[in-house]
């Protein structure tokens, strides 16, 4: 089978590829074929979880707000960015007919909220340029024609296009495809049910290009003690059973938070915002916010704990004030009298925080409660106020790994940018062959950054592959 233009993965830089490449074509007339080659039943499976089905698609922000989200190779993907802006990725869904809506943080969404008219309008706007989505169709690997010498690389640019080398696309049920230019787009190693496996960082390693070390990027972060652990792998499975701490605060949801990550003992950086405790350990924006740095830390050999302020707004002095304060007016309340002190102390901390985190927060802190044994029948309890407004100021939790490929958002590292050109998405190595979206060196923050640069990267490399055959 033979197509001029095939691009591998049909997620959302290879959908969105596909549409500039068959675009820029019918614009100039051509009838050539583009395809993209899908192993999954359905196209795009991992924008349909994206958000939490709800599929933040982009963030608003101009270049040089959003690129301080861009974690990596900023500057290789700032001409993608600018040929695709996040503006004009609204407009062109907006264009085929689904509305949107541009909510907190800038973040961008279908009015629906359902991340099925995302997928939808990338796929009926493909179909309508003819592009040819084959399903159910696993690459097996992908073959070079006889290259130029990587010296004369630049021999390129002064022989006709048809004399260029092709590529042959092998398919895992025998099955082959020849083409004159291959786009990859199959994404890192993350969320492997919807079809992330590294095949492309493979292939891109194949043919000589270099490889980032990977790690998972915008997952979960575990707290030591939060699951019952049988080993000391930093790789903690989701499904890893959790530990009676972990069941006290599975489920908690804290907003107006500010976190701290600290590598070795010293702060290394600080957000302001949300914060989920799920089953898979600490989460929410902040927590993603923060997991890149930490889990790369941990990597590394290093330690890492996350310091948690659940009253970023006053200070450790006025906070004490305010609870001594809240101490006394429960000491004078009428329904106190007779409560004994372990009891007061819950009702001082429910005045503080959500009560679904006081146990918790309890366990976690046993130094907030002194228990005075004057003899064998007489105890007194002490409530240290100072303790608790430290506690609530600097509550630390040591990280004892973090939750793998099988749940993290988006994968860092992956093929070097250095070996592409950033104006085209092209390799340096072989010519005909691009690549854009995860399966490159590139990370954003959590918030439409990643789904953002995946249309970029993607539009730019299919726009340079159909005008590369003009």
């Amino acid at each position: 089978m033979k197509s001029e233009i095939v691009i591998v993965g049909g997620g959302a830089s290879g959908l969105m590829a596909a549409y500039h490449a068959a675009r820029c074509l019918v614009d100039a007339g051509q009838a050539a074929q583009v395809t993209v080659l899908e192993k999954m039943p359905r196209a795009a499976r991992k924008v349909m979880i994206t958000g939490k089905g709800r599929c933040n698609f982009t963030n608003v922000k101009d270049w040089n707000e959003f690129s301080a989200h861009v974690r990596s190779k900023a500057n290789f993907v700032k001409s993608a960015f600018y040929n695709l802006p996040s503006q004009a990725v609204v407009d062109w869904f907006e264009g085929f007919g689904m509305a949107t809506v541009v909510e907190r943080g800038d973040r961008a969404f279908p009015a629906s909220h359902h991340a099925s008219d995302v997928v939808d309008t990338l796929v009926n706007a493909c179909l309508s340029l003819g592009v040819k989505i084959e399903t159910d169709a696993e690459v097996a690997s992908i073959e070079a024609g006889s290259q130029l010498p990587p010296e004369n690389v630049l021999l390129r640019r002064t022989l006709p296009t048809d004399c260029l080398p092709g590529f042959t696309v092998k398919l895992k049920d025998g099955r082959e495809w020849q083409c004159r230019r291959v786009i990859v787009a199959t994404g890192g190693l993350s969320y492997p049910t919807t079809g992330s496996n590294g095949d492309g960082l493979r292939w891109a390693a194949e043919l000589g290009h270099r490889i980032v070390p990977t790690f998972p990027s915008l997952t979960a972060l575990v707290p030591k003690g939060y699951k019952i652990q049988e080993d000391k792998s930093l790789h903690i499975d989701r499904s890893t059973p959790l530990s009676e701490l972990g069941q006290a605060l599975c489920g908690v949801q804290l907003k107006n938070i500010q976190l701290s990550l600290r590598i070795e003992g010293t702060e290394t950086d600080s957000e302001f915002g949300d914060i989920d405790f799920t089953d898979g350990g600490l989460e929410g924006p902040v927590g993603f916010q923060l997991s890149r740095k930490a889990v790369k830390a941990l990597v590394n050999g290093s330690r890492v704990a996350l310091v948690l302020d659940l009253k970023p707004g006053v200070g450790l002095t006025e906070l004490t004030v305010r609870i001594k304060a809240l101490w006394e007016e429960i000491a004078r309340d009428p329904r106190s009298r007779g409560v004994r002190e372990k009891e007061r102390c819950r009702i001082l901390l429910g005045k503080l925080m959500p009560r679904e985190l006081i146990p918790g927060f309890q366990a976690m802190h046993p130094e907030i409660i002194t228990v005075e044994r004057r003899s064998r029948t007489d105890t007194k309890v002490w409530i240290n106020l100072v303790s608790i407004a430290k506690a609530l100021k600097a509550w630390s939790f040591d990280i004892a790994g973090y939750v793998g490929y099988e749940r993290a958002v988006v994968t860092a590292g992956g093929v070097c940018t250095d070996d592409f050109v950033a104006k085209t998405m092209e390799s340096r190595l072989v010519p005909g062959l691009y690549l854009c979206g995860e399966v490159l060196d590139i990370d954003a923050d959590t918030g439409g950054y990643n789904l953002q640069l995946a249309f970029a990267t993607g539009a730019l490399a299919g726009l340079s592959a159909a005008k590369s055959l003009l």
